[in-house]
């Protein structure tokens, strides 16, 4: 089958190619509000594809500055553009709408492979070209199916260039040609998200880790953070960021980087572990974006503990639940694996060994003692939760019963882990 896969790589730029990348980024961001503003206010019987490119060309030769972006680049931000739509229209995404200056990521599509021309220089760094941009440099980590390792089968099929806050990068698109995998024959393992516990897995152990940033690293931010507001609080109004401002931007931007790297870093590591170990993974079907939204409320209604469901919510944000499982699915699924989301009620009230939601059962934040007659079974809170996703993953394979059924039973037969 063929797989689709991305590699990221940092790129190393000249001061006059860095300018030249900048260039075209916002020409591309402009491209794309352009294009936004030409679809919304045609009547629907006149949009398509052909107008759409016919419009892009035009504009082009009439906007010096937009002429800067290659015309291959162009026709892939029309492309990107008419596939937001048709997310929107098939509910995956709410509708495109404008990317603003500070609010976006610069991103300059390459969609033809053979225009990369990229040569191995050594076995640290190769060698590419983009467009009006010229010969660059990138750090060569992964080994690319180029030169003689390139087929139909397995090749580079494009790349993106992305501006963040330590540099440009490029993302290569790799297609390769790999065989099915193999049905998995490992254990069963059911996945507790937590803040405490990152992971806590129904065989009883944890994957954890530690903070992102170092001692010194967390207090240059939070030094930063200061800087920033004392900085902020002379700018009047509607007046432009002075140097020194912008530099703080960009520096408290390093280190907000800096730490998503290494998180996901360990998300990598983590995940790749669990899908090489386990057949079937269980976790919980979690509505993130509820479960963040600010209890603030409003000046007639005011909300309470907002400062602590602020922590609360930065907690969660800072674990990204959501990208662990997406980085579960896809490499579960490499292996053969499978990755099942059950609903979330009751998971945590619920006794994993006798299957009764008993109240006071759950005694502290960490610790769960069944209080139910006869049962006396206690646990680590996050690892009895583990257990219950476990069983209902288990239920909703085999057949045994319905997932809706978790969400109001008062009892739920607890299965041992089996293999898949």
């Amino acid at each position: 089958m063929k797989q689709q896969r991305g590699h990221k790589a940092r790129l190393y730029l000249t001061s006059a190619q860095t300018l030249a990348a900048e260039d075209q980024g916002h020409a591309a961001r402009a491209m794309w509000n352009l294009v936004h503003d030409w679809w919304t206010m045609l009547p629907k019987d006149k949009r398509n594809l052909a107008a759409a490119d016919k419009a892009i060309r035009q504009g082009r030769k009439d906007l010096p500055w937009l002429g800067v972006l290659p015309a291959q680049a162009a026709q892939a931000v029309l492309k990107t553009y008419f596939r937001a739509w048709v997310n929107c229209w098939e509910g995956r995404a709410e509708a495109p709408n404008y990317k603003g200056r500070f609010r976006s990521r610069m991103a300059i599509d390459i969609p033809q492979g053979r225009d990369l021309q990229i040569v191995r220089l050594n076995r640290r760094w190769g060698r590419m070209w983009a467009p009006k941009i010229g010969h660059v440099l990138f750090r060569w980590t992964k080994d690319l199916p180029v030169g003689k390792r390139a087929d139909k089968e397995s090749r580079v099929t494009g790349a993106r260039l992305v501006k963040e806050a330590d540099g440009w990068h490029v993302v290569f698109r790799i297609q390769r040609e790999v065989p099915e995998p193999a049905e998995h024959t490992g254990p069963t393992v059911g996945i507790d998200r937590g803040i405490t516990k990152p992971l806590a897995l129904s065989d009883g152990s944890f994957r954890e880790h530690g903070p992102w940033l170092s001692k010194g690293e967390a207090e240059r931010l939070r030094r930063l953070e200061k800087a920033k507001e004392r900085k902020r609080r002379t700018r009047r109004k509607g007046e432009k960021n002075s140097r020194r401002l912008t530099r703080t931007y960009d520096q408290i931007a390093q280190l907000r980087a800096t730490a998503k790297r290494r998180a996901v870093d360990w998300q990598h590591k983590t995940t790749t572990g669990i899908a090489v170990t386990f057949s079937r993974i269980g976790v919980e079907d979690l509505a993130i974006t509820n479960m963040v939204k600010s209890a603030r409320g409003t000046v007639a209604n005011p909300g309470t503990n907002v400062r602590q469901k602020a922590g609360l919510n930065r907690a969660i944000a800072g674990e990204a639940w959501g990208r662990t499982v997406t980085m579960l699915e896809y490499k579960a699924a490499q292996r053969g694996g499978i990755v099942v989301k059950v609903p979330a009620p009751d998971t945590s009230r619920r006794c994993s060994a006798c299957g009764f939601i008993t109240p006071g059962s759950r005694e502290t934040q960490a610790r769960f003692a069944c209080k139910a007659d006869g049962c006396g079974h206690e646990a680590n809170a996050d690892s009895n939760a583990s257990c219950n996703i476990d069983h209902a993953a288990g239920s909703a394979v085999s057949g045994r019963g319905d997932l809706g059924d978790t969400r109001s039973a008062k009892r739920q037969p607890p299965t041992r882990p089996h293999a898949a």
